[in-house]
């Protein structure tokens, strides 16, 4: 094994000494199904730890070898055969567990496409719920026991469940029948991940077995994972980040996986850092706002060791410069290796990961010119410039997949130094969206204008630019605010607001435009508690941010709401839904904060 002058194991020297693909017994065959993967594992490594659940984010609880794994699946598959009735979708409502891993690799061997949703707590999640099962043309879902008796329980009465029928999986009878189901083929839909609706209707992405192979092979060419490797997740099962590096990427390299809830990461951070800690993890991912709370959070209990935490991916959001940072900075003492934070850039569309930032640089801002790329050119500047926008890298693209900047509007090619739309190609682009063949062509077979013989591309939605060779993001294309010709990316403008007063938070913030019929304008809704008038009033904390965005961005704010906390729209993976933020706003439904009675 060699080392870098630093000491640190690079990641050519895992790749050089660990088995690659071609020697693995279970990889060398080349692409497979994931049930065959599975069954793979338990013949050549029956007795290997392939999952394990941590109560409360902390002790080992449930845990499952390869061969116990593979027997669960090969009977719940047979069991679900029978009980689906001709069904070929179904949804799956879990919480973090193996549970969800058994059920859903069940319904992958017995040609069930499983659509994940989060347990629904709130008649809103119920509704989701039910536009789900209708877009993927079920009435099954699969869940447990406990989940099944609790939303009856709070929402028995709800119209959305009507028709629906609750199927307990760990209820099923257990079979000891041989497998009479057919294999699965590598084009076979493995997965309906349902996006997470951030800037319209929930789609229900068709991931096939051979995008979750092709995906996690990419990921371990990026951030190889083989020998030593083990993950820590938190993430949940329903978003892609979480089920492609918890539940694939573990399976398909043969590596243990240890996981928790996303409650019990919330609740405490520091738990996350303990379990790398204490399982001597090399890999784990999480959003920027993750890494963020580590920062802001003091709740590890007890010595921590972070040096074999080579790969931390930070992504499903913009990721901060100053996060990484400060993340970095606080950790070093505890091992943790600056080269180890690796942002990428991905999207369910894309199975998950486009491109990534190698574990042996260390993650690279760029510092431009604020008022080009405003215009939509890419401009560098040295750091301490006035008048500056700084942008992280999100790293290379590897294997088979190619990235192209494309004018949104003209769809051909952008120039050098341009800002457009990010294009991707390569095996990792999903099927389409199930039931939407018009939208699927549009999305997933691109072409570009004067290059037609380059093939066909997935248009991601999402504005960026690459320099030197590695992918940059810099907003989404439908939510860009323009005000005087400019271009702003509502991600600065809330970043800018949730620091303009420290009585606010991170990742509470909207920033999106409204249009009054004669021009443009930016509206503001930021979360704030009782702390506010406790400790400030109203008008301070609204003129902060007013202040704020003028000084920074120039603009002046045609509105600024405060509402109460928690009731900021999100998605299950905790992206802002500006879309349906404007649309409460414009209707007056947002739930205002208002200052408490005074007390007689």
């Amino acid at each position: 094994m060699t080392t870098s002058a630093t000491g640190r194991t690079t990641a050519a020297a895992v790749t050089g000494c660990t088995v690659a693909p071609e020697t693995d017994p279970v990889l060398a065959a080349g692409p497979l199904p994931l049930p065959v993967v599975l069954a793979r594992r338990a013949a050549h490594s029956p007795d290997t730890l392939a999952y394990a659940y941590l109560r409360n984010g902390e002790e080992i609880g449930e845990q499952t070898t390869y061969a116990e794994l593979y027997a669960a699946v090969r009977s719940r598959a047979t069991a679900l055969a029978a009980a689906a009735d001709g069904r070929r979708t179904a949804v799956l409502l879990y919480p973090n567990g193996l549970e969800f891993i058994r059920s859903w690799l069940a319904c992958t061997a017995a040609g069930i496409q499983g659509a994940p949703l989060q347990v629904p707590t709130r008649a809103q999640a119920v509704e989701r719920l039910r536009t789900v099962a209708d877009d993927a043309r079920t009435t099954l879902v699969l869940t447990t026991a406990e989940v099944r008796d609790q939303i009856l329980a709070d929402f028995g009465g709800l119209p959305e469940l009507d028709g629906l029928e609750l199927l307990a999986t760990d209820e099923l009878p257990s079979s000891e029948a041989a497998f009479g189901l057919d294999e699965p083929a590598l084009t076979d839909v493995a997965l309906l991940q349902y996006t997470s609706g951030s800037t319209g209707t929930p789609k229900g992405v068709m991931v096939t077995h051979a995008n979750f192979w092709a995906n996690a092979r990419e990921m371990d060419l990026l951030w190889p994972i083989r020998g030593d490797g083990a993950v820590v997740s938190w993430l949940p099962f329903f978003h892609d980040m979480g089920l492609l590096l918890g539940i694939v990427l573990p399976l398909w390299s043969g590596r243990p996986s240890y996981l928790m809830g996303p409650e019990a990461f919330i609740r405490r951070p520091g738990r996350w850092l303990e379990a790398l800690s204490r399982f001597g993890a090399t890999h784990a991912a999480a959003p920027n706002f993750a890494y963020d709370l580590c920062v802001r959070s003091d709740t590890a209990r007890g010595p921590l060791d972070l040096s074999r935490w080579r790969v931390a991916i930070n992504g499903a959001e913009p990721v901060r410069a100053h996060t990484v940072q400060e993340f970095t900075g606080k950790y070093a003492a505890h091992g943790f290796d600056a080269r180890a934070m690796c942002p990428g850039y991905g999207l369910a569309e894309f199975t998950l990961k486009v491109s990534g930032s190698s574990p042996d640089d260390e993650p690279r801002p760029l510092v431009l010119d604020a008022a080009a790329l405003s215009l939509g050119t890419v401009a560098p500047v040295p750091a301490g410039t006035p008048g500056t926008a700084t942008v992280m890298s999100c790293g290379r693209t590897v294997g088979g997949t190619r990235v192209r900047i494309v004018d949104p509007h003209t769809l051909r090619a952008a120039g050098p130094g341009r800002v457009g739309e990010i294009w991707a190609a390569g095996p990792c682009v999903a099927a389409g969206y199930t039931g939407r063949p018009e939208e699927s062509e549009r999305t997933f077979r691109a072409r570009v204008v004067g290059a037609e013989e380059e093939g066909t591309y997935l248009r991601t939605g999402d504005m960026g630019f690459v320099h030197d060779g590695e992918v940059h993001v810099t907003g989404r294309f439908k939510d860009l605010i323009i005000v005087k010709g400019r271009n702003h990316y509502p991600q600065d403008l809330e970043h800018t607001v949730e620091n303009s007063h420290p009585l606010l938070r991170p990742a509470s913030a909207a920033a999106f435009a409204v249009d009054d019929g004669e021009r443009e304008s930016v509206v503001v809704v930021v979360e704030g508690d009782s702390r506010i008038f406790g400790y400030a009033s109203e008008d301070e904390v609204v003129g902060a941010i007013g202040e704020a965005l003028l000084r920074r961005h120039r603009i002046e704010p045609a509105d600024v709401v405060l509402i109460r906390r928690g009731t900021l729209p999100k998605t299950t993976s905790g992206k802002v839904r500006r879309r349906p933020c404007r649309e409460r706003y414009e209707a007056g439904t947002l739930a205002r904060l208002v200052a408490p009675s005074p007390r007689s």
